[in-house]
């Protein structure tokens, strides 16, 4: 069972991924983190110094390093599926789930954690809920072609363990 999860930053998908991958005893890991352990630097350097095309070369990389693994949770970058037909091959790969979660529970969660976060870093309270909804608006087409999306209300183990018995 190959699961990748998708979705905005703050929406949740590495918490979910390593929730997931100890209750049902598979791998669990983090795209972003792979990263930055793989250029040995932060996704903000990788921005800064090398900019968003190699960044994004780099995380479809790692990305496609997944075909070689049978069992997982994968908790991408919120970009991921929107680049290098990433969620094509995703699709191809496993279970693709889209952890849909409100802007005003994105905003609240993001906050505390702007310094972080490379394409949020400068901009204001107010700023941030406008980017993240136009972020949404352009990534909702990629996120639509999950095979499976949990909304607010169904984001919990409940919601998890249907989508995973179906498929399991």
């Amino acid at each position: 069972m190959k699961i990748f999860l998708i979705g905005m930053m703050g929406s949740g998908k590495s918490f979910w991924a390593k929730k997931l991958a100890k209750k049902w005893k598979l791998g669990g890991y983090d795209l972003d983190f792979l990263i930055e352990s793989n250029e040995e630097k932060s996704i903000a350097e990788i921005f800064e110094e090398d900019g968003e095309a190699y960044f994004r070369k780099v995380e479809s990389k790692l990305l496609y390093w997944f075909a070689e693994k049978k069992a997982f949770f994968l908790a991408t970058g919120g970009g991921t599926p929107c680049f290098n037909n990433n969620i094509e091959w995703m699709n191809k790969q496993g279970i693709t789930i889209w952890i849909n979660e409100p802007i005003e529970i994105l905003v609240k969660r993001l906050l505390p954690e702007k310094e972080h976060r490379p394409l949020i870093k400068h901009l204001s309270d107010q700023e941030l809920h406008i980017f993240l909804s136009k972020k949404l608006a352009e990534r909702t087409a990629y996120y639509q072609q999950a095979k499976y999306t949990l909304n607010a209300g169904s984001i919990t183990d409940t919601g998890f363990h249907q989508i995973l018995q179906e498929n399991g």
